[in-house]
């Protein structure tokens, strides 16, 4: 095998014999590394059976030949099948193709695709790269990586009450499990998650290469070639950055095409070559990825994936971590309120892990958003542009105005949404309720509008449930299980449906700022606000017009307030009012 060059640099620096005596050494360069892409394998996954194929490239290279002989040929749609194309190749049905199509215009590298612009009615027909699409599919057979043990699991047993004849296999960490653990210490940090991505890759990276090669006349390996635009499609799992440095096309990192003209097509170069220096750098990074586990180890923790101890405070720094290239964290809130801002936060994406008995506010603008392991809590995501996933809660509230939503192994949760694409459920949930979306804060028509979450399509009421076992996980499952589906979840009666109310002082105040609901409530939800109102202003008159003695006043105003105590508790309301006890 020829000598590769080496993970970081793609130009040889000055000889020294080249190099004045008389000038100062520039200091070097910092390393660039390969990384791999975490929105696939944390968004993209779907417990489909037909998607997963777990032979390499053996079965999926006569489905791309197939779905290349049926793509279009025009130059403005080269290469691209639309929804119908994928629902016959595939052998899967329309309402499946469809969640492909929209799985992967979420998790997409490329910003300026048809697919992630389109409008939602636009996606069957706009449908997707067929080379896009052969990499989504050759990633189904990824295994996430699986949670810590934890060391008190008969303790776990005792608090968390078998209700599902599954709970032994499917519930691996429960809510109540978070809670006693009290940190992320039992979760697979993302230093260990970012390594198992990449050895995923490092490992199946020639059969993936193969997929996106041309043949061509020549003996063994050498018969494969790679082109530039064929290499970008790698975009998709990885790129080469540092530090939340902008994301360039690999093809610049490519020695074999750097610095090529862009009015001369680049000579495709030997797959075998490309493999080469892929692989180089993987291990390059994981190297990389070692020393900084070690680091960890011995020395002070990175704020990415340091446990933040839980506090009874309304508001403290500590509850949050960024990481320079992943997702912001909140976590480790406990009975109080917590409030972030766009101004407050670096990147696009965030992390809610480990929140109990609080109101987390995030008014901000979003691409992608998690929440995970939480209970008794209120989630408010602003707009989310990508995709919202949530795990492994219990009793949690979560409003959000997004594009779509996956939730998965959650109990006893509803779901206020203002979503353009059917909430997609997973796994091993129970007694989940889905109500359309109920609040709104100054600046939220305006985040809505930069992340392209349309207001006008609002899908809260069609939700889609899939597996109780998720194929993407390592855990061992018992025969049968993978056939049975997903418990779906139920509509919010229009009588207990209620507004969520953001404090003014949280949402802030402009002069073009969101002064309602952005998305229109169904008749029979608008009918029961309105019947609410009606009742509440008889109430307010019939109490203006009965005349009491001054002792029945005291009587009425200790029993109203008791009712309404009772209902701060009963609905969870009372988690808005923690901020204001510190005040």
């Amino acid at each position: 095998m020829a000598d590769s060059p080496t993970a970081t640099s793609t130009t040889e620096p000055p000889s020294s014999a080249s190099t004045s005596s008389s000038s100062p050494t520039a200091p070097p360069s910092p390393p660039i590394y390969i990384h791999p892409r975490r929105e696939p394998f944390e968004h993209g996954l779907l417990p489909i059976p037909k998607l997963i194929f777990t032979d390499g490239a053996q079965t999926l290279a006569p489905i791309k030949d197939k779905l290349l002989s049926l793509a279009s040929s025009s130059p403005e749609s080269a290469n691209r099948v639309n929804l119908t194309v994928i629902a016959e190749t595939l052998q899967i049905s329309h309402d499946h193709a469809r969640l492909v199509l929209e799985t992967i215009g979420s998790v997409l590298h490329n910003d300026a695709d048809p697919l992630v612009n389109a409008q939602p009615m636009e996606i069957d027909s706009v449908g997707v790269n067929v080379f896009d699409l052969v990499i989504f599919l050759y990633i189904q057979s990824y295994k996430r990586l699986l949670p810590k043990g934890h060391r008190d699991s008969a303790a776990v047993a005792d608090v968390w009450p078998s209700t599902s004849a599954f709970d032994g296999f499917l519930s691996a960490l429960s809510p109540l499990q978070l809670v006693r653990s009290n940190s992320r210490r039992f979760m697979p940090s993302q230093v260990d998650e970012e390594a198992h991505q990449l050895s995923y890759l490092q490992k199946h990276l020639g059969n993936i290469l193969s997929l996106l090669a041309d043949a061509v006349e020549g003996e063994g390996d050498e018969s494969l070639v790679l082109s530039m635009e064929k290499l970008e499609h790698l975009g998709f799992l990885v790129y080469f950055g540092e530090k939340g440095s902008e994301r360039t096309p690999l093809s610049q990192h490519a020695p074999f095409f750097a610095n090529s003209d862009p009015d001369m097509p680049a000579v495709p170069v030997p797959a075998t070559q490309v493999h080469d220096w892929l692989l180089q750098n993987m291990a390059s990074s994981l190297e990389h990825i070692s020393e900084r586990a070690s680091a960890k180890e011995n020395g002070p923790s990175v704020s990415s994936d340091q446990d933040v101890p839980m506090a009874d405070a309304c508001t403290s720094s500590a509850k949050a971590s960024t990481s320079a290239r992943g997702p912001s964290f909140i976590e480790g809130v406990s009975k109080s309120s917590y409030v972030k801002h766009a101004s407050e936060l670096k990147g696009s994406s965030i992390k809610v892990v480990n929140c109990h008995e609080s109101v987390i506010y995030i008014l901000a603008p979003l691409r992608y958003a998690t929440v995970y392991g939480c209970s008794d809590a209120t989630v408010v995501l602003g707009a989310v542009g990508k995709a919202v996933r949530v795990e492994h809660c219990e009793r949690v509230h979560l409003i959000t105005a997004a594009k779509r939503i996956c939730i998965s192994n959650c109990r006893e949760c509803v779901f206020f949404l203002g979503v353009n694409q059917r909430p997609l459920i997973v796994g091993d949930n129970h007694k989940l309720q889905v109500a359309p979306y109920s609040t709104y804060y100054a600046q939220l028509e305006e985040h809505m509008n930069q992340v392209g979450v349309v207001p006008s399509v609002n899908r809260w009421d069609e939700p889609v449930a899939l597996g109780l076992v998720d194929p993407h996980d390592s855990h061992s499952h018992p025969a049968g299980v993978s056939d049975v589906q997903a418990e779906s979840a139920t509509r919010v009666d229009p009588d207990q449906f209620t507004n969520f109310l953001i404090p003014n002082w949280f949402g802030g105040e402009q002069p073009e700022s969101t002064r309602d609901n952005p998305f229109p409530l169904p008749d029979p939800y608008m009918a029961s606000q309105q019947k609410n109102h009606k009742n509440l202003g008889e109430v307010k008159e019939m109490l203006r017009e009965t005349q009491l003695e001054e002792n029945r006043k005291r009587e009425l105003s200790s029993a109203l307030h008791a009712c309404f105590k009772d209902w701060l508790y009963a609905s969870g309301n009372i988690r808005q009012l923690y901020c204001l006890q510190g005040d």
